[in-house]
């Protein structure tokens, strides 16, 4: 039985522990955190292949690090995160809900005031480390939608099974789903 699969992005190679999603089917798990050279290498790598943007977007929390680090190689002095709960500091907040793949819960992804203004007429690009199923990108793209910004772009550093078939998405690699005994599907 398979527990891992060897990942080449990015001009790097990486070994990706394999997990159950249920008792028929295990993923990779792709975590940039605390893996600098992968972020630096793949925000590289994704800037070279985006449409022009005015402001950045992702959700909390897995992909903060490539977006911050495209940023930073862009010049960009701001991006936006979704958050995965309202803050007391956040002002006129707009919520959706995602049902995630990896999470066991429903999830809550909301902006306040100043997110919406960063993004309100301007041209956004929407950042993810890993689409999978998609309902991630769909709340991102509603909250996008409801501060009146324009979305030019959907990009990910991995689309994992049949999200790489997707026209509307820009990826580095697919990422493919594994049956019980860690064989590709």
């Amino acid at each position: 039985m398979k527990n891992t699969y060897e990942l080449d992005i990015a001009g790097l190679k990486r070994e990706l522990k394999l997990f159950n999603v249920n008792e028929n089917l295990k993923i990779a798990a792709f975590i940039l955190f605390g893996d600098v050279e992968l972020t630096v290498n793949c925000a590289k790598e994704l800037l070279k292949i985006a449409p022009e943007y005015d402001i950045m977007v992702t959700a909390e929390a897995k992909s903060i690090p490539l977006i911050h680090e495209m940023a930073r190689q862009a010049g960009d002095n701001a991006y936006v995160v979704a958050r995965k709960g309202p803050k007391v500091y956040m002002e006129d907040i707009i919520y959706t809900h995602v049902d995630s793949i990896t999470t066991e819960n429903r999830q809550v992804l909301c902006i306040g005031k100043k997110e919406k203004d960063m993004m309100c007429g301007k041209r956004v690009l929407i950042v993810d480390d890993v689409i999978s199923t998609g309902e991630s990108l769909k709340a991102i793209e509603e909250l996008v939608e409801k501060a009146g910004g324009n979305i030019v772009g959907k990009m990910a550093v991995l689309a994992e099974g049949d999200a790489i078939e997707r026209k509307d998405i820009k990826c580095l690699a697919p990422l493919p789903l594994f049956d019980k005994n860690g064989e590709i599907l």
